[in-house]
Protein backbone atom coordinates (compact mmCIF):
# COMPACT_ATOMS: atom_id res chain seq x y z
CA UNK A 1 0.00 0.00 0.00
CA UNK A 2 2.16 3.10 -1.05
CA UNK A 3 1.64 6.00 1.07
CA UNK A 4 -0.86 8.72 0.81
CA UNK A 5 0.85 12.10 -1.06
CA UNK A 6 -0.37 13.73 2.90
CA UNK A 7 2.19 11.14 4.39
CA UNK A 8 4.45 12.00 2.21
CA UNK A 9 5.01 15.63 3.15
CA UNK A 10 5.67 14.80 6.34
CA UNK A 11 8.69 14.89 8.32
CA UNK A 12 8.20 12.15 10.56
CA UNK A 13 9.25 8.75 9.76
CA UNK A 14 6.37 6.05 8.47
CA UNK A 15 6.41 2.73 7.30
CA UNK A 16 4.00 0.04 6.68
CA UNK A 17 4.39 -4.18 7.07
CA UNK A 18 2.05 -6.77 6.33
CA UNK A 19 1.15 -9.32 8.39
CA UNK A 20 4.08 -11.95 7.79
CA UNK A 21 6.44 -8.59 9.05
CA UNK A 22 7.38 -7.44 5.30
CA UNK A 23 7.86 -3.64 4.35
CA UNK A 24 4.96 -3.01 1.94
CA UNK A 25 5.53 0.60 2.10
CA UNK A 26 7.14 4.23 3.31
CA UNK A 27 6.95 7.76 3.19
CA UNK A 28 9.97 9.93 1.78
CA UNK A 29 11.35 10.82 5.62
CA UNK A 30 10.95 6.72 6.37
CA UNK A 31 13.46 6.04 3.02
CA UNK A 32 15.75 9.33 3.93
CA UNK A 33 15.89 8.31 7.77
CA UNK A 34 17.21 5.11 6.83
CA UNK A 35 19.49 6.76 3.45
CA UNK A 36 17.98 4.46 0.78
CA UNK A 37 15.55 4.29 -2.02
CA UNK A 38 11.93 3.43 -0.86
CA UNK A 39 12.01 0.80 -3.75
CA UNK A 40 14.73 -0.60 -2.14
CA UNK A 41 12.86 -1.41 1.42
CA UNK A 42 9.60 -2.82 -0.31
CA UNK A 43 9.49 -6.07 0.88
CA UNK A 44 12.32 -6.15 3.21
CA UNK A 45 11.88 -7.80 6.25
CA UNK A 46 11.21 -6.07 9.74
CA UNK A 47 13.91 -9.07 11.04
CA UNK A 48 16.38 -7.22 9.02
CA UNK A 49 16.68 -3.96 10.41
CA UNK A 50 16.64 -5.01 14.08
CA UNK A 51 19.83 -4.45 15.07
CA UNK A 52 18.63 -5.97 18.79
CA UNK A 53 18.40 -9.95 18.45
CA UNK A 54 14.73 -10.33 17.54
CA UNK A 55 14.16 -7.49 19.80
CA UNK A 56 11.28 -5.45 17.35
CA UNK A 57 9.95 -8.72 16.76
CA UNK A 58 8.86 -9.65 20.14
CA UNK A 59 7.42 -6.53 20.77
CA UNK A 60 5.41 -6.56 17.74
CA UNK A 61 4.16 -10.16 18.90
CA UNK A 62 2.79 -7.57 21.96
CA UNK A 63 0.80 -5.65 19.93
CA UNK A 64 -3.01 -6.48 20.45
CA UNK A 65 -5.63 -6.40 17.74
CA UNK A 66 -7.51 -4.00 19.38
CA UNK A 67 -5.07 -0.96 17.69
CA UNK A 68 -3.91 0.18 20.96
CA UNK A 69 -0.30 1.26 19.79
CA UNK A 70 2.78 0.29 21.76
CA UNK A 71 5.74 3.04 22.62
CA UNK A 72 8.78 1.69 22.07
CA UNK A 73 12.45 3.88 23.40
CA UNK A 74 15.68 3.92 22.07
CA UNK A 75 15.47 1.45 19.77
CA UNK A 76 18.66 0.48 17.48
CA UNK A 77 17.72 -0.34 14.22
CA UNK A 78 20.53 -1.13 11.67
CA UNK A 79 20.02 0.45 7.97
CA UNK A 80 20.64 -1.38 4.91
CA UNK A 81 22.81 1.06 3.63
CA UNK A 82 24.82 0.45 6.44
CA UNK A 83 25.47 2.43 10.02
CA UNK A 84 22.88 2.01 12.75
CA UNK A 85 19.85 4.16 13.85
CA UNK A 86 18.58 5.55 17.14
CA UNK A 87 15.17 6.00 17.16
CA UNK A 88 12.19 5.77 19.85
CA UNK A 89 8.75 3.81 17.76
CA UNK A 90 5.42 3.80 17.76
CA UNK A 91 4.23 0.25 17.05
CA UNK A 92 0.17 0.03 15.68
CA UNK A 93 -1.90 -2.93 14.42
CA UNK A 94 -4.14 -2.23 11.08
CA UNK A 95 -6.62 -3.44 8.94
CA UNK A 96 -3.81 -5.99 6.78
CA UNK A 97 -0.40 -5.59 8.68
CA UNK A 98 1.73 -3.42 11.10
CA UNK A 99 2.45 0.96 10.82
CA UNK A 100 5.51 2.29 12.13
CA UNK A 101 6.24 5.65 13.18
CA UNK A 102 9.96 6.57 13.48
CA UNK A 103 11.01 9.21 16.26
CA UNK A 104 14.73 9.91 15.63
CA UNK A 105 16.95 10.36 18.24
CA UNK A 106 19.96 9.93 16.90
CA UNK A 107 21.64 13.59 15.93
CA UNK A 108 23.64 12.04 13.07
CA UNK A 109 22.14 9.22 11.48
CA UNK A 110 24.28 5.77 12.53
CA UNK A 111 25.63 7.15 15.96
CA UNK A 112 24.86 6.78 19.73
CA UNK A 113 22.73 9.43 21.58
CA UNK A 114 25.32 9.24 23.79
CA UNK A 115 28.05 10.68 21.06
CA UNK A 116 25.70 12.58 19.45
CA UNK A 117 26.61 16.06 21.36
CA UNK A 118 30.33 15.28 20.89
CA UNK A 119 29.87 14.79 17.18
CA UNK A 120 27.77 18.04 17.36
CA UNK A 121 30.39 19.58 18.83
CA UNK A 122 33.24 18.43 16.27
CA UNK A 123 30.83 19.91 13.33
CA UNK A 124 30.73 22.81 15.00
CA UNK A 125 34.29 23.35 15.45
CA UNK A 126 35.03 22.29 12.20
CA UNK A 127 32.68 24.89 10.79
CA UNK A 128 34.12 27.38 12.79
CA UNK A 129 38.05 26.38 11.89
CA UNK A 130 37.02 27.14 8.36
CA UNK A 131 35.72 30.61 9.15
CA UNK A 132 38.61 31.80 11.03
CA UNK A 133 41.14 30.09 8.62
CA UNK A 134 40.52 32.47 5.61
CA UNK A 135 40.89 35.55 7.63
CA UNK A 136 43.94 34.19 9.57
CA UNK A 137 45.30 34.04 6.39
CA UNK A 138 44.16 37.32 5.08
CA UNK A 139 46.02 38.34 8.32
CA UNK A 140 49.28 36.52 7.56
CA UNK A 141 49.50 37.80 4.19
CA UNK A 142 49.33 41.65 5.30
CA UNK A 143 52.32 40.88 7.53
CA UNK A 144 54.13 39.65 4.72
CA UNK A 145 53.90 42.08 2.72
CA UNK A 146 54.37 44.50 5.96
CA UNK A 147 57.76 42.85 6.45
CA UNK A 148 58.62 43.41 3.10
CA UNK A 149 57.96 47.53 3.21
CA UNK A 150 60.14 47.15 6.26
CA UNK A 151 62.66 45.68 4.95
CA UNK A 152 63.48 48.24 2.78
CA UNK A 153 63.78 51.07 5.74
CA UNK A 154 66.71 51.03 8.17
CA UNK A 155 65.10 52.67 11.20
CA UNK A 156 62.40 49.35 11.51
CA UNK A 157 63.14 47.43 14.75
CA UNK A 158 59.84 48.49 15.80
CA UNK A 159 57.73 47.58 12.66
CA UNK A 160 59.47 44.56 13.08
CA UNK A 161 58.77 43.32 16.55
CA UNK A 162 55.29 43.77 16.19
CA UNK A 163 55.13 42.34 12.71
CA UNK A 164 57.13 39.08 13.78
CA UNK A 165 54.20 39.07 16.93
CA UNK A 166 51.22 38.87 14.53
CA UNK A 167 53.05 36.24 12.30
CA UNK A 168 53.67 34.17 15.13
CA UNK A 169 50.08 34.65 16.59
CA UNK A 170 48.55 34.10 13.38
CA UNK A 171 50.57 30.21 13.47
CA UNK A 172 49.72 29.93 16.98
CA UNK A 173 46.28 29.95 16.39
CA UNK A 174 46.31 28.15 13.08
CA UNK A 175 47.91 25.41 14.86
CA UNK A 176 45.47 25.87 18.01
CA UNK A 177 42.78 25.73 15.32
CA UNK A 178 44.12 22.20 13.70
CA UNK A 179 44.75 20.87 16.98
CA UNK A 180 41.01 21.46 18.19
CA UNK A 181 39.28 19.83 14.42
CA UNK A 182 42.10 17.03 14.71
CA UNK A 183 43.38 15.78 17.84
CA UNK A 184 46.55 14.51 18.30
CA UNK A 185 49.00 13.27 20.86
CA UNK A 186 50.71 16.21 23.21
CA UNK A 187 53.88 17.26 21.41
CA UNK A 188 56.97 16.07 22.64
CA UNK A 189 58.26 18.83 25.37
CA UNK A 190 61.75 20.38 24.69
CA UNK A 191 64.06 23.06 25.98
CA UNK A 192 62.12 26.27 27.03
CA UNK A 193 62.92 29.54 28.04
CA UNK A 194 60.48 30.49 30.46
CA UNK A 195 61.36 34.50 29.69
CA UNK A 196 61.11 33.83 25.78
CA UNK A 197 57.36 33.12 26.69
CA UNK A 198 56.98 35.76 28.80
CA UNK A 199 58.07 38.31 26.45
CA UNK A 200 55.81 36.75 23.74
CA UNK A 201 53.03 37.11 26.39
CA UNK A 202 54.20 40.90 26.96
CA UNK A 203 54.15 42.05 23.32
CA UNK A 204 50.31 40.50 23.18
CA UNK A 205 50.04 42.51 26.22
CA UNK A 206 50.83 45.91 25.15
CA UNK A 207 49.67 45.65 21.23
CA UNK A 208 46.49 44.84 23.40
CA UNK A 209 46.30 47.89 26.41
CA UNK A 210 48.89 50.01 24.33
CA UNK A 211 49.61 52.70 26.96
CA UNK A 212 46.77 52.46 29.33
CA UNK A 213 48.76 50.02 31.75
CA UNK A 214 52.46 49.48 32.57
CA UNK A 215 53.89 46.16 32.38
CA UNK A 216 56.78 45.76 34.14
CA UNK A 217 59.66 43.23 34.30
CA UNK A 218 60.97 41.49 37.18
CA UNK A 219 62.96 38.54 36.14
CA UNK A 220 65.61 36.11 37.55
CA UNK A 221 68.07 35.70 34.13
CA UNK A 222 70.42 32.78 35.97
CA UNK A 223 66.90 30.71 35.93
CA UNK A 224 67.42 27.54 33.53
CA UNK A 225 65.74 26.32 30.71
CA UNK A 226 62.89 23.39 31.43
CA UNK A 227 61.33 20.94 29.69
CA UNK A 228 57.82 21.71 28.14
CA UNK A 229 55.67 22.70 25.24
CA UNK A 230 55.86 26.53 24.32
CA UNK A 231 53.17 27.25 22.69
CA UNK A 232 50.99 26.03 25.34
CA UNK A 233 52.70 27.72 28.32
CA UNK A 234 52.42 30.73 26.31
CA UNK A 235 48.89 30.32 25.81
CA UNK A 236 48.49 29.96 29.96
CA UNK A 237 50.48 32.89 31.02
CA UNK A 238 48.41 34.84 28.66
CA UNK A 239 45.27 34.01 30.02
CA UNK A 240 46.60 34.93 33.63
CA UNK A 241 48.04 38.27 31.99
CA UNK A 242 44.36 39.07 30.22
CA UNK A 243 42.84 38.17 33.10
CA UNK A 244 44.88 41.37 34.52
CA UNK A 245 44.33 43.74 31.96
CA UNK A 246 40.64 42.85 32.13
CA UNK A 247 40.79 43.56 36.10
CA UNK A 248 41.19 47.23 35.63
CA UNK A 249 45.38 47.18 36.41
CA UNK A 250 46.52 49.75 35.87
CA UNK A 251 50.13 48.01 36.32
CA UNK A 252 51.01 44.23 35.85
CA UNK A 253 54.46 42.21 36.98
CA UNK A 254 55.84 39.26 35.04
CA UNK A 255 58.32 38.33 37.62
CA UNK A 256 60.02 34.36 37.66
CA UNK A 257 62.18 33.34 40.39
CA UNK A 258 63.99 29.59 41.06
CA UNK A 259 62.27 27.45 44.01
CA UNK A 260 64.52 25.02 45.64
CA UNK A 261 63.43 21.74 47.86
CA UNK A 262 59.65 22.35 46.38
CA UNK A 263 56.90 20.22 46.62
CA UNK A 264 54.03 19.76 43.97
CA UNK A 265 50.87 18.17 44.69
CA UNK A 266 53.10 14.93 46.46
CA UNK A 267 55.99 15.29 43.99
CA UNK A 268 59.38 16.53 45.83
CA UNK A 269 61.22 18.62 43.17
CA UNK A 270 64.69 20.19 43.60
CA UNK A 271 64.33 23.00 41.56
CA UNK A 272 61.06 24.72 40.53
CA UNK A 273 60.27 27.72 38.27
CA UNK A 274 58.24 30.46 40.21
CA UNK A 275 56.08 32.39 37.72
CA UNK A 276 54.39 35.42 38.73
CA UNK A 277 51.69 37.41 37.40
CA UNK A 278 50.92 40.43 39.82
CA UNK A 279 48.55 43.14 39.42
CA UNK A 280 46.72 46.57 41.28
CA UNK A 281 42.82 45.25 39.39
CA UNK A 282 39.78 44.69 41.41
CA UNK A 283 40.50 41.38 42.25
CA UNK A 284 39.29 38.17 42.53
CA UNK A 285 35.33 38.40 43.71
CA UNK A 286 34.45 36.86 47.06
CA UNK A 287 31.55 34.44 45.91
CA UNK A 288 34.56 32.98 43.44
CA UNK A 289 37.28 32.36 45.26
CA UNK A 290 36.55 28.70 45.14
CA UNK A 291 35.77 28.43 42.48
CA UNK A 292 37.74 30.05 40.17
CA UNK A 293 39.49 27.25 38.29
CA UNK A 294 36.45 26.01 37.53
CA UNK A 295 35.53 25.74 33.71
CA UNK A 296 32.63 28.01 32.32
CA UNK A 297 33.04 30.53 36.35
CA UNK A 298 33.78 33.82 35.32
CA UNK A 299 33.58 37.16 37.60
CA UNK A 300 33.04 38.78 34.18
CA UNK A 301 29.19 38.97 32.69
CA UNK A 302 31.47 38.85 29.00
CA UNK A 303 33.70 36.48 30.08
CA UNK A 304 33.92 32.39 28.75
CA UNK A 305 34.88 30.98 32.13
CA UNK A 306 37.77 29.01 30.41
CA UNK A 307 41.19 30.75 30.63
CA UNK A 308 42.27 30.08 34.14
CA UNK A 309 40.97 25.95 33.58
CA UNK A 310 42.91 26.04 30.98
CA UNK A 311 46.01 27.57 32.72
CA UNK A 312 45.65 25.70 35.24
CA UNK A 313 45.45 22.54 32.60
CA UNK A 314 48.37 23.06 30.74
CA UNK A 315 49.89 23.67 34.53
CA UNK A 316 49.14 20.53 35.45
CA UNK A 317 50.49 18.74 31.81
CA UNK A 318 53.78 19.93 32.94
CA UNK A 319 53.75 18.41 36.26
CA UNK A 320 53.28 21.63 37.72
CA UNK A 321 50.79 23.98 40.27
CA UNK A 322 48.91 27.61 39.18
CA UNK A 323 47.50 28.97 42.54
CA UNK A 324 46.44 32.77 43.83
CA UNK A 325 46.25 35.13 46.56
CA UNK A 326 43.94 38.27 46.03
CA UNK A 327 42.44 40.94 47.40
CA UNK A 328 41.37 44.30 45.82
CA UNK A 329 44.25 46.30 44.67
CA UNK A 330 46.62 43.45 44.74
CA UNK A 331 46.03 39.86 42.78
CA UNK A 332 49.05 37.19 42.26
CA UNK A 333 48.61 34.25 40.03
CA UNK A 334 51.67 31.95 40.58
CA UNK A 335 52.54 29.23 38.14
CA UNK A 336 55.00 26.40 39.46
CA UNK A 337 57.21 24.30 36.94
CA UNK A 338 59.62 21.78 37.85
CA UNK A 339 62.88 21.85 36.59
CA UNK A 340 64.01 17.89 35.42
CA UNK A 341 67.84 17.10 36.96
CA UNK A 342 69.87 15.85 34.11
CA UNK A 343 69.55 12.54 35.08
CA UNK A 344 65.61 12.82 34.74
CA UNK A 345 65.13 13.94 31.46
CA UNK A 346 65.78 10.79 29.47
Amino acid sequence: MPPAPTLDALLTPIAWADAAGCLIGCNVAFARWLGVSARRLEGLPLAALDAEEDRLATLIARLDGGGEPLSVRRSRLRAPGGGERFADLLLSRTADGLRIEVHPTDEFPGTDPASALPAALHAALKGLAHEIRNPLAGLKGAAQLLARRAATRLDNDDERELIGLIEGEVERLTSLLERLVNPAPPRAFAPVNIHAALERVRLLADAQAGWAVKIERDYDPSLPPLHGDADRLVQALWNLVRNALESGAGTVVLRTRAEHGVLIGTQAHRLALRVEIADDGRGVPEDLAERIFLPLVSGRAEGSGLGLALSQQIAREHGGALSYRSRPGHTVFTLLLPVAAAGDEA
